[in-house]
């Protein structure tokens, strides 16, 4: 069990941990009364209240004084420069054949890595690739699931009926042509559009928030990419691939254990756009 205590000397009793902690780990029974732990068998390990305190008066056994940082908040962006990356934001597919510098790797990882889990967990782990014989598998495996996708829309008694089951399956159908086409043809890659490098992000088999948890760490993760200036694309056909497959053949030839939430593949961009486009009028439901 983790060892938690406040310390009643530097306590100015807030009551902030009693307010942030989700687990009601802290107790304090009325306005200015001294703060006391009540279950700390109930912790998650978050980090929220020694992150709430203002006089570093929580003792956290997985805390210690070197894991505590104070933020200085007039080095956050603005509101202004935030709504400004998220709208900039773009999947630039037109990409050079330049690395991506393992620096960039680096905080785009720790940036998805910052972000929350569902009941502190953190069970989200990363499998990053970057050698060009292990992109050429992936962008083979994903056209040979297409493949057979297309064999199946376009058998001629089951194709109409999968096609008029499936909601999109003619677009789909035509999108999958094209992507063979290229690639067969003219050794076009349309998966993952030459990146040089590709980020998977998965969690353990049975995570019942791993989808969740893995989108959120995508998030944070392509933002910073973008604040980079570094082209992130989101893999849905490769992950569309792996989720079809019931032997997990992708996930089991790079020793990935679990499941494959989200993928995205990275390069260094041609050009940048020098545009934002809106987009349609938000839609809020009004109650």
């Amino acid at each position: 069990m983790n060892h938690i205590a406040i310390d009643p000397e530097r306590c100015i009793r807030c009551g902030r941990c009693v307010k942030a902690c989700p687990s009601m780990v802290f107790v304090q029974e009325q306005a200015g009364a001294a703060v006391t732990v009540d279950a700390p068998e109930s912790c998650i390990v978050c980090g929220h209240c020694a992150a709430a305190c203002p006089a570093t008066a929580v003792q956290h056994s997985e805390f210690p004084p070197e894991k505590i940082h104070p933020v200085d908040r007039t080095q956050l962006p603005s509101p202004e420069q935030l709504m400004l990356l998220c709208k900039a934001r773009r999947s630039n597919r037109a990409l050079s054949r330049k690395p991506v510098p393992q620096d960039c790797l680096d905080r785009i990882l720790e940036a998805a890595h910052a972000a929350p889990t569902a009941s502190n967990l953190q069970q989200v782990s990363y499998t990053v690739l970057t050698e060009p014989a292990d992109l050429r598998f992936v962008v083979e495996y994903t056209l040979g699931f297409c493949r057979r996708m297309l064999r199946l829309l376009e058998m001629p008694v089951l194709g109409p009926l999968v096609r008029k089951c499936v909601k999109g399956a003619d677009r789909y159908r035509q999108s999958i042509h094209r992507l063979l086409d290229e690639y067969d043809r003219l050794g076009r890659d349309r998966v993952l559009r030459g990146a040089t490098a590709l980020i998977f992000i998965h969690t353990p088999a049975g995570s019942r928030f791993g989808a969740i948890d893995s989108q959120l760490a995508y998030q944070n993760g392509s933002l910073m990419a973008e604040a980079l200036g570094v082209s992130q694309i989101y893999t849905g056909f490769v992950l569309t691939a792996s989720n079809a497959d019931k032997k997990k053949r992708l996930a089991r030839h790079f020793g990935i254990e679990g499941t494959i939430h989200a993928g995205m593949a990275l390069g260094m961009p041609e050009f940048q756009f020098p545009n934002r486009i809106d987009k349609k009028p938000i839609d809020i439901a009004k109650k």
